[in-house]
């Protein structure tokens, strides 16, 4: 029997939901999975990021020159950087290579690579969908590295007219197409996540093992009973908040690559959840007291590793007063504190749902960026709204270059 990377139950009490609103959505549901989740294969949907059959736009053999270099820097803003950052802190311990991210604008870390780093021992990776994102062109140009047949230097945008693609042509920069019908949000699993992990030396083939299990049996269940119940409460509009609480170091970069994920594909129309990170269990002694006993307008995402540690606390020589902590492992103590947490949601009908991680490897990634992109979808389309646009952001880019011209 194979064991189950990834672990999921829905804790949403009825009081939250709309009993005739259900039944209306479950049947949407049916609808969404046959005419746009069984567009899966169609080479122009973005969904066609999770078959089987995706071509990426490069060969692995051509990427093999760069893996040489013990040092990466990846520029990129929200979608074009968020996803290869998930992967680098998920799979630390299998990653050997330093890894800087420019993924603001940050004086100080600009100057301070400048100041200690060879360039020609860095391999930079420049990551843009439109090839014109003004922070990541504003920090490649700060960074002065771009020179004529540079051999350290990959970029990626869509092949069109935009500054990437133009500096690639006339400088004869290594370039790698970004698919056009791939928004930045949803192209992790892409040549925009799947290149930065490659020169990570993390296995793509693996991370790109199980995608569409959430399709199957038993866990397409339980996508279907998530989505309801989640488009039920943003239609009716009693929970606002999206509470992330996060027992796993290791994920918080994958819980900000979900946060603009759910942010910006839902917060459309007056509709939307507020994603909010929150690391416990060192926020049970900041936010715990709001979440059980203020407004009651949160659901929480309850996130573990389900892995024991070795070490364990002796304070037989210390003070027989904390004997309850003798013996005890500090994953085990952190699962106590989750498990208390739970007992007292359920005690107070306060909705949340919990992801159990069994192991830190490339397939329960791949599962969960698979996971959250197919209910952010299929949510978005049953609140009746467009998941894959964000025309109010679009709104600020022009107002910005126009300011700058």
């Amino acid at each position: 029997m194979i064991e189950k990377n990834l672990l999921t139950k829905n804790y949403i009490n009825s009081n939250y939901l709309d009993k005739a609103l259900s039944k209306k959505l479950s049947k949407n549901f049916s609808k969404i999975i046959k005419d746009d989740v069984g567009l899966l294969d169609n080479s122009k949907n973005a969904l066609n990021v999770l078959s089987d059959k995706f071509k990426l736009n490069f060969k692995t053999k051509d990427l093999k020159k760069f893996k040489k270099f013990k040092t990466l820097v990846i520029i990129g803003m929200g979608g074009s950087i968020l996803g290869a950052e998930a992967v680098n802190s998920f799979l630390s311990e299998k990653i050997n290579k330093k890894i800087y991210f420019f993924d603001d604008i940050n004086t100080k870390n600009i100057l301070n690579l400048k100041k200690k780093k060879n360039f020609k021992k860095i391999l930079f990776l420049v990551i843009s969908k439109s090839g014109n994102t003004v922070e990541t062109i504003s920090n490649f140009l700060a960074l002065n590295i771009a020179k004529k047949n540079s051999k350290n230097i990959i970029l990626i945008s869509e092949k069109k007219n935009n500054f990437l693609f133009s500096l690639a042509k006339r400088f004869n920069l290594f370039y790698i197409e970004h698919k056009n019908y791939i928004g930045g949000r949803y192209s992790v699993l892409s040549e925009v996540g799947i290149v930065p992990a490659y020169l990570m030396g993390v296995n793509i083939f693996k991370l790109r093992q199980n995608l569409k299990k959430y399709l199957k049996k038993k866990d397409l269940l339980f996508l279907k009973d998530s989505s309801v119940k989640l488009a039920n409460i943003l239609n009716k509009k009693k929970c606002t908040n999206l509470i992330f609480l996060n027992y796993i170091p290791e994920l918080e970069k994958f819980l900000y690559w979900c946060q603009q994920l759910i942010a910006e594909s839902l917060g459309k129309n007056g509709k939307g959840f507020l994603p909010v990170i929150s690391n416990v269990p060192k926020d049970h002694h900041s936010l715990l007291q709001l979440y059980l006993d203020g407004p009651k307008d949160k659901i929480f995402h309850i996130f573990s590793l389900e892995k024991k540690s070795k070490e364990r606390i002796n304070t037989n020589t210390i003070s027989k007063n904390i004997n309850f902590l003798n013996k005890k492992s500090l994953s085990g103590i952190k699962t106590a504190q989750k498990n208390a947490l739970i007992k007292t949601f359920q005690s107070k009908n306060i909705p949340f749902r919990e992801f159990k991680i069994k192991s830190l490897n490339e397939e329960t990634l791949g599962e969960l960026f698979a996971y959250f992109i197919l209910e952010t979808i299929i949510v978005g389309k049953l609140i009746k709204i467009n998941p894959y646009n964000q025309p109010a952001v679009e709104q600020v880019k022009i107002i910005t270059k126009e300011l700058l011209s």
